[in-house]
């Protein structure tokens, strides 16, 4: 299962983000969210999956405020061009649709 997530996570195209809900909806496990997290706490160390390009719902970074991870996620999506309005992503401008043009 975690495969499935994290080919639906490397399909995310830079300065685009996905909330946990969608990419489990596109690995056919609607309703799963929680379990797209847990597939991205698994990365193997080293691995290039973009896990800092899925966020929540709300369009927030789910990392507790002050840690290194949130600091990390924050740096590596401005760095591709999303902007934070408020600490929120606006997903109508950011929100990966696959088959859409990025």
């Amino acid at each position: 299962m975690n495969q499935r997530i994290w080919q639906v996570v490397a399909l995310i195209p830079p300065g685009k983000v996905a909330t946990y809900g969608d990419v489990a909806r596109h690995a056919g496990l609607p309703g799963a969210a929680r379990r797209v997290g847990y597939a991205l706490r698994q990365l193997p160390a080293g691995s290039r999956i973009p896990w800092h390009r899925v966020i929540n719902a709300q369009g927030r970074i789910s990392l507790p405020a002050g840690t290194g991870g949130e600091y990390t996620q924050r740096e590596r999506l401005e760095a591709e061009g999303v902007a934070f309005i408020g600490g929120k992503i606006p997903l109508r401008s950011y929100r990966w649709h696959p088959g859409a043009s990025t």
